[in-house]
């Protein structure tokens, strides 16, 4: 069984949260299509000239996530969201490396609707993923690294029932261990908002990448919308 969901608390605290999870299986990661990669490009053509000289402070998706960030503690121009990251990156490089398919589509999703998209491989996870407040007893082992860390108390973090984060500061940072590769068969897929239209921007974002991950990754997903009415989803 693979599951997710967000603990009570989370709930309670951040009444705003919308999260679309897709719960897949039977994937074919590798490397980006030729095709798709061609629209990956011209899909981050297009985002910046979009944005034009807009601050990404001031696009409302954006600016809910540092709201959260400081709702827990955290300065947001020190540890920015994980679509904030990948927006800023991409106006100041102007480009975003390609990384794999899986990695890639959930990049271009992330741009396109200025939202935190994750993809978990799942392989080394242990019962139910579940979205919460840490204690600070949790492991994180980062990106590259071979030494874990702890996260520090409060901070939002993903983790299995084994205390494995797979996610700090709620969308900062993923784990190694989680990170989709070349190998990657089965995922957790998250696209999460805060903001006023979060609900409808989660939804079509979450119909997206449904898309795109049954056109070029294959598999078999279940899917869902989380947030105060629905804590929870499972496969």
């Amino acid at each position: 069984m693979t599951a997710f969901g967000y603990h009570p608390d989370i709930l309670a605290r951040f009444p705003n949260i919308t999260g679309g999870v897709i719960l897949a299986q039977g994937l074919r990661n590798g490397l980006t299509p030729d095709a798709l990669q061609a629209g990956y490009e011209v899909e981050q053509q297009a985002v910046i000239a979009r944005l034009g000289s807009t601050p990404l402070s001031d696009i409302p998706s954006l600016a809910a996530w540092r709201s959260v960030f400081r709702g827990f503690g955290v300065e947001p121009t020190q540890y920015r969201s994980a679509a904030e990251a990948l927006l800023r990156r991409l106006t100041k490089k102007g480009d975003i490396p390609s990384i794999n398919l899986l990695v890639d589509l959930g990049n271009l999703v992330s741009i396109r609707y200025a939202l935190p998209v994750a993809v978990f491989d799942t392989r080394q996870l242990a019962g139910a993923v579940t979205v919460h407040v840490a204690d600070g007893t949790e492991w994180f082992l980062p990106l590259g690294e071979t030494v874990a860390e702890h996260p520090e108390p409060g901070e939002v973090v993903f983790s299995d029932t084994t205390r494995r984060v797979i996610a700090r500061r709620w969308c900062w940072r993923q784990s190694d261990d989680s990170a989709a590769r070349e190998t990657t068969t089965d995922a957790i897929i998250t696209v999460e908002g805060h903001h006023a239209n979060a609900r409808a921007d989660v939804e079509a974002a979450l119909a997206d990448l449904l898309h795109l991950l049954e056109s070029y990754a294959g598999g078999v997903y279940v899917s869902g919308v989380l947030g105060a009415g629905r804590a929870s989803i499972e496969a």
